[in-house]
């Protein structure tokens, strides 16, 4: 079911929509299964939960770090991720760029904004980003790349309001390109999960997170 499921999204994707296989909860069978079926980027949202598995896998394997990354974890997960996709603080940012230096690696990064209408959710306002890029606070970077941004749309069945959710996503990184355009790299826009990522695809999404779709309920 994995393997079809890989391949149905595959075939669905539009050329340059990348699929990352939210594989967290779910144990190195399951990720083997995806691994078969050509799937190579993967999703995890505890370092803890990254490390194990990145020890067991196949090196070819991109992780991606998709959950919310506590201070204290960052030194553990340098070195370990093709991606980090929850920036969601110029603090988190420094210290990224801080350790990454330390260890002599350049880590690339999404910026995570926040729009939904859950008070629970991380990230910087569409507002607040664009100022960072607005004042090129970037350009004291050493180690980090930033390559995008990230989001989530608010936890609805209101379709109308997922889609202004992508929307504002889309339009904040075009906006901040607007504002730096001499901005490198910066064409990622992760957003879209199993149950919205067709309407993120068709609001510019260039990277989608799917777990439950491929991988069933998850195994806590």
């Amino acid at each position: 079911m994995i393997a079809e499921e890989i391949k149905k999204i595959h075939s669905e994707l539009p050329e340059g929509v990348r699929l990352c296989a939210v594989s967290k909860f779910h144990p190195a069978e399951a990720i083997m299964e995806a691994y078969g079926a050509g799937q190579r980027i993967f999703g995890e949202s505890r370092v803890q939960e990254l490390l194990e598995k990145t020890g067991h896998l196949p090196v070819d394997i991109q992780w991606h770090f998709i959950g919310h990354l506590q201070t204290n974890k960052v030194r553990q997960l340098i070195g370990k991720t093709s991606l980090i996709e929850s920036v969601d603080s110029e603090r988190l940012l420094t210290l990224i760029d801080r350790e990454s230096e330390k260890a002599g690696v350049v880590t690339r990064v999404l910026m995570q904004l926040h729009v939904a209408k859950e008070e629970t959710k991380f990230g910087f306002s569409p507002d607040e980003l664009l100022e960072y890029f607005r004042e090129r606070r970037f350009e004291t970077l050493k180690a980090t790349h930033i390559c995008g941004v990230m989001g989530m749309a608010s936890n609805t069945d209101d379709m109308e309001r997922v889609r202004q959710d992508f929307r504002l996503i889309s339009d904040t990184r075009r906006s901040i390109l607007e504002a730096a355009p001499d901005l490198r790299g910066f064409d990622i826009v992760s957003m879209g999960m199993s149950g919205d990522w067709h309407i993120a695809v068709e609001e510019g999404s260039t990277l989608v997170r799917i777990g439950t779709a491929i991988f069933g309920e998850r195994q806590y």
